[in-house]
């Protein structure tokens, strides 16, 4: 891939995508340069006259009525980043930091930051050579922003804290960058707030969450579909003019999606004449919720891509006079992850809806009672074989693990920092849940997978339709039929994997 030139207003969520997880190259850009040098000159000039400037010649949060002068400053900014380094617990994974290194370096590059130039660049020679700060996943309370975990990533860059190497072990910083040739970062005024300063963490966190959940709805889709097929369900209810009078985007989207599903199947052809006027709502309603999850990624992601693209430190640097390097230093509370906050929240619900209908799925697959002559869970001879009587158990506690993880975290707030932080928006948890609810929504959707593709083998010789036959066998590709009970955990992690690869939904395509 061309590297990618960043600039602080038009990255896309698949370009962090692409830095993260497929290691492409980034470099800031030209114009941003020339924009981020203008910024930096208005610093330097306060910094050279001594005016007062909050975090410039002051000190931070309830220190900040305290003056730092001269040789204080770069003092001051090793200080500030060793102090808040006080992240704990799990870090984040690898691709989850790079995002935030990505996500950081393309705030700064808008200019409004004060930063040097170098400081970006030096962001970007990590990501381009591999260099992983360790960061550690607890300890933001989302304002102001995310400042434990932006710390122990700018502690690499100054050349101190620890990077992950080639085998996933700790290694300190300092030898990480002599072996890379990346010399530290000696920071300058104002450099180290508006490192730490900011909603990358939870933003890069939810970021690739909300890429992997996009491939979940469309993956629910798919089995939506197979299973409104093996369980002999009508495609009355997706028709496209009761949907047309009820235009939400994401209801008409599943809504068209399910009948390219179901077009043509010989099961339902089969049943054309049975009778039947209407399904349970797991059945009859997947346009109406899996179409709602659609609508609240849409909405989640346009929060996102706008705070990608945002100047979240504080203070901001506006320029009046780029040529005498005049500017005002405004300090304000665009670091505050309120916004984010809410859109994780609100992702983490939808997916729990997501897991929660599937689950009902599930569960139709293998009652016998509601399961329309499927043998009692699915096994061959029934009695001898438990066959996925347990299976559904385990989507269940999964979806009852989501009810939990779902409660809003942003609906809480604690005082910080002396009383100065004193309603914050605890993102940053919001974004730890929501990593959780996509690991459990994937699972859940890994056992309805292996489930309605064991029911469709029953259904044999008649064929569900051509999309859903190449759903089928990538699932196959993957899991053999169930002839008799075995163990079926390692069966749903490569269903699993093969759901987040974009392999189950691309029978869409």
């Amino acid at each position: 891939m061309n590297a990618l030139h960043i600039n602080g207003n038009d990255l896309t969520l698949e370009a962090v995508r692409e830095v993260a997880t497929e290691r492409r190259a980034a470099l800031l850009s030209p114009d941003a340069r020339q924009a981020v040098n203008q910024a930096r000159a208005v610093v330097d000039e306060i910094v050279a006259s001594n005016k007062v400037a909050y975090a410039i010649t002051t000190g931070v949060g309830k220190l900040s009525d305290v003056r730092i002068a001269g040789d204080q400053i770069r003092e001051l900014q090793v200080n500030l980043v060793r102090s808040h380094a006080v992240g704990v617990g799990e870090p984040l994974s690898l691709a989850e930091t790079r995002a935030m290194m990505l996500l950081r370096a393309n705030s700064l590059s808008k200019g409004h930051s004060g930063v040097r130039a170098i400081v970006i660049d030096t962001l970007c020679e990590l990501l381009n050579r591999g260099v992983t700060p360790v960061v550690p996943s607890q300890g933001s309370v989302g304002a102001s922003g995310d400042l434990a975990p932006l710390a122990h990533l700018a502690l690499t860059l100054i050349g101190e804290g620890e990077c992950f190497d080639e085998k996933g072990g700790r290694v300190s910083s300092a030898e990480v960058l002599r072996r890379g040739q990346i010399k530290p970062l000696v920071l300058e005024a104002k450099e180290t707030i508006s490192l730490i300063n900011g909603t990358q963490a939870m933003l890069a966190v939810g970021t690739l969450a909300l890429l992997a959940a996009e491939t979940l709805v469309d993956t629910a889709d798919v089995l939506g579909g197979l299973c409104c097929d093996a369980l002999k369900g009508t495609d009355a209810a997706f028709d496209e003019r009761i949907h047309k009078a009820r235009p939400h985007a994401g209801q008409m989207k599943t809504a068209a999606n399910l009948r390219r599903m179901l077009e043509g199947s010989q099961i339902r052809e089969s049943h054309r004449q049975c009778g039947r006027v209407q399904d349970a709502y797991s059945l009859r309603c997947i346009p109406q919720v899996h179409g709602a999850v659609r609508d609240t990624l849409s909405h989640c992601r346009g929060v996102f891509e706008t705070e990608a693209n945002s100047a979240v430190d504080n203070p901001l640097v506006f320029l009046t006079n780029a040529k005498n390097a005049e500017g005002d230093v405004v300090s304000g509370g665009n670091f505050h992850g309120e916004p984010l906050a809410f859109a994780l929240d609100f992702l983490a619900i939808a997916l729990s809806a997501l897991a929660g209908i599937s689950e009902r799925r599930i569960e139709r697959l293998v009652n016998p009672a509601l399961s329309e002559g499927l043998p009692p869970f699915l096994a061959s001879g029934a009695g001898l074989n438990s066959g996925f009587m347990m299976p559904q158990v385990t989507a269940a506690a999964l979806v009852s693990e989501n009810k939990v993880l779902a409660h809003p975290a942003s609906v809480d707030s604690i005082t910080t920092s002396g009383n100065k932080e004193d309603y914050v928006s605890m993102g940053m948890t919001a974004a730890s849940k929501l990593k959780r609810v996509v690991d459990n929504t994937r699972n859940v959707l890994a056992i309805e997978a292996m489930a309605v593709a064991q029911a469709l083998d029953f259904l044999a010789p008649l064929k569900t339709s051509k999309r859903g036959q190449v759903a089928q066998a990538a699932i196959r590709s993957v899991c053999p039929t169930m002839e008799k009970d075995r163990v079926m955990y390692p069966d749903f992690g490569r269903i699993a994997a093969l759901i987040a690869s974009g392999k189950v939904a691309e029978a869409l395509r």
